[in-house]
């Protein structure tokens, strides 16, 4: 029985070593988390940065973007990951345009990476391919994403297989071979989309 006990808490442990969360609690209100990095692909004006929200999943802090850009982003550097998973619970806020939340993962650059978004203005989940800067659409299906309402958005990635859930239901599995190789891990947006995110995790 212990030795059963032992193997549970090791394999619970290797888990843990594995997996990142950030709560941005830590973190000064007004400014960006440390390690992270903002930007846009595109143009436009985006404005990251870690905010206040009572009714965040976990302590008070959140990380927001309140500006305007084609496709704001910010990915924690020195993250690096080939395969594993990167999940977030975001909130949509507003937005006239969109209201979206979404992770990127193998970012190389700002006009590379791959992303998953949940759209409350359209109801559905995306997974796109950004690709010298072009948005190239994978797949897409209708989910409901309920605005001023948090929900937990996740990627599973392993070599070309890619799956996205949102709320626990899994929406797309697929395999795909654009972006390959190890990238950072973030979350994004697009045009006036207004929305929080707290307890980014990633890991293998």
């Amino acid at each position: 029985m212990k030795s059963v006990v032992f193997a549970i808490l090791a394999c619970a442990s290797a888990f843990a070593a594995q997996a990142e969360t950030e709560n941005f609690d830590s973190s000064n209100p007004g400014a960006l988390p440390e390690g992270w990095e903002a930007g846009v692909t595109g143009s436009g004006n985006p404005k990251w940065a870690v905010g206040t929200d009572p009714t965040a999943p976990s302590g008070k802090n959140v990380l927001q973007q309140t500006g305007r850009g084609t496709f704001p982003w910010c990915v924690k550097r020195n993250a690096s990951l080939a395969d594993g998973f990167v999940e977030v619970k975001f909130k949509p806020l507003s937005g006239r345009e969109d209201q979206a939340g979404g992770v990127v993962w193998r970012w190389k650059d700002a006009n590379n990476y791959y992303v998953a978004r949940a759209n409350a203005l359209e109801d559905n989940v995306s997974l796109y391919h950004t690709t010298n800067g072009r948005r190239i659409t994978i797949k897409y299906v209708d989910a409901p994403v309920a605005r001023n309402v948090w929900h937990t958005l996740r990627v599973v990635f392993n070599d070309r297989h890619i799956s996205v859930s949102l709320d626990g239901k899994r929406y797309i599995d697929l395999d795909d071979t654009h972006i390959a190789g190890p990238g950072a891990v973030g979350v994004w947006t697009k045009a006036d989309s207004v929305t929080s995110f707290d307890d980014f995790s990633y890991g293998k």
